[in-house]
């Protein structure tokens, strides 16, 4: 997901040490690496496929005899998957006082999303795209700044939770040395997150984190800034939610968004045809969102493919097969979804210059 740079400009009020005036960063220096990296390797996914043009012509044949049952379930599970992520945010920002309609965060979520597979880097875009979206209706850039920055950890936490049921389910038949690192990267966060738990209760160990947290801060505003949103954030869910439990609501959400959009690849080889390999769809799915996810093309575009693709054919699938498996499932959950963000961006962009232009006049028009 996403969001742009709609932040407005610090003007120091946000702790102690802090000038008054305003602070300009200095313009940032775009380099052109990611977009030669993202090149290089659209080149070298389009080879690739030239190299397997016999694979590819068969898999459009399956494509082209796809069953419509099936296909219309994959659809289905797609759009619940995003109607999981705007519940998830708005939840979320909900929470915090927005009262932002959940017509209106849905058209928001989509067009973000849209945002973030148009470019190399898209999910930063994105992301301030959205920051900025929220801003404009009327959320404090404390609780859109948290709020979208719980959502990323809660949809992170869900994918991995993902990946740990599908190396348990794999066995040992998954890549060399997968099962071993997921694993351990599970007892080391668990630890990690009772040792959060825990150590707070110690009134030393939580004034020294305090005094470490605070001194950072004061050589960041945005820090600062973060600080003062998710504390806001996590008081006002407190105080109506106390306890552990409110927060499974919306990580149930990040969860749902991952498993539909992961049952709409499972719906989609239904629809092919293609007997599942039940044991390593799970792995195969969570890899190829986390190499997804680095955005080094435009919505992976290549990667994912190309990813998805060699993870099914080790997982015993023939090489047309996961061709045709991975295009459909690509077509539903990327290509189908673009113009229609593209088209929630378009009507969000023209709406809010509409509101900007006739604002002042109605100023100017008040007694």
């Amino acid at each position: 997901m996403a969001n742009q740079r709609g932040e407005p400009e610090e003007t120091g009020d946000a702790g102690p040490d802090r000038a008054t005036t305003r602070v300009r960063r200095p313009p940032r220096v775009r380099h052109p690496v990611r977009w030669l990296v993202s090149a290089v390797l659209v080149a070298a996914a389009v080879a690739l496929a030239v190299g397997r043009r016999h694979d590819l012509v068969l898999a459009a044949r399956e494509i082209a005899v796809v069953r419509p049952a099936p296909l219309a379930l994959a659809a289905l599970c797609e759009a619940l998957s995003l109607t999981c992520l705007t519940g998830l945010q708005w939840q979320l920002l909900r929470w915090g006082g927005a009262r932002l309609g959940l017509a209106v965060t849905g058209a928001v979520v989509v067009a973000a999303n849209a945002v973030a597979g148009a470019l190399p880097g898209g999910a930063a875009f994105a992301t301030a795209w959205l920051y900025g979206q929220l801003r404009r209706r009327g959320t404090s850039a404390a609780l859109a700044g948290s709020a979208l920055a719980i959502a990323g950890l809660m949809s992170a936490a869900g994918l991995f939770l993902l990946l740990v049921a599908g190396v348990l389910a794999d066995g040992t038949a998954g890549p060399a040395g997968l099962r071993t690192a997921v694993l351990g990267l599970a007892a080391v966060l668990l630890l990690l997150a009772a040792a959060a738990a825990v150590l707070p209760h110690f009134a030393l160990v939580r004034r020294r984190a305090w005094r470490i947290w605070r001194r950072a801060g004061v050589r960041s505003r945005r820090m600062w800034a973060f600080e003062d949103e998710l504390r806001h954030l996590v008081r006002e869910v407190r105080a109506a939610r106390p306890g552990v439990r409110p927060w499974l609501a919306p990580f149930l959400l990040a969860l749902g968004n991952w498993v539909l959009d992961a049952s709409c690849l499972v719906a989609c080889a239904w629809g092919l045809g293609i007997a599942v390999p039940w044991r390593g769809v799970l792995v195969a799915y969570t890899l190829t969102q986390m190499s997804g996810a680095l955005r080094l093309t435009p919505g992976g575009l290549g990667i994912v493919e190309t990813s998805l693709t060699a993870l099914l054919v080790f997982y015993g699938l023939r090489t047309d097969q996961a061709i045709a498996l991975a295009l459909l499932y690509r077509i539903l959950s990327y290509w189908a979804l673009q113009p229609i963000g593209w088209t929630s961006w378009l009507s969000l962009t023209i709406a809010a210059r509409h509101h900007t232009t006739r604002t002042p006049a109605r100023h100017h028009d008040a007694p």
